[in-house]
């Protein structure tokens, strides 16, 4: 491999793990197992009111590809963006990160 080739291809490897770490991470906690191949995780955030300025709880719930099968409900979670990959499912998991 040239000198130059070796470059161009360090240079695509950081691009590429560039573009992977813009993709959003979340952790939250597995509220439903039953789908095959499929959790939902419920992910809470704490944001100030617009107008009252007091901190107040918001939770949103995510459509998550478990190709495993390995998380149960009420572990903690870590799930990362992607693709689409049906209608609901958007997001992947990373890891079980507690029982």
């Amino acid at each position: 491999m040239s000198e130059e080739t070796a470059t161009a291809v360090k240079e695509a490897g950081t691009e590429v793990s560039a573009r992977r770490s813009l993709r959003k991470t979340r952790i939250g906690e597995v509220i439903s197992d039953k789908m095959d191949k499929t959790i939902v995780v419920k992910v809470v955030t704490r944001v100030p009111h617009p107008r009252f300025r007091k901190i107040v709880k918001q939770s949103t719930k995510f459509h998550v590809h478990d190709e495993k099968n390995e998380a149960k409900i009420g572990n903690r979670v870590s799930i990362a963006e992607c693709r689409p990959l049906s209608r609901l499912k958007r997001w992947r998991l990373v890891e079980v990160l507690s029982h």
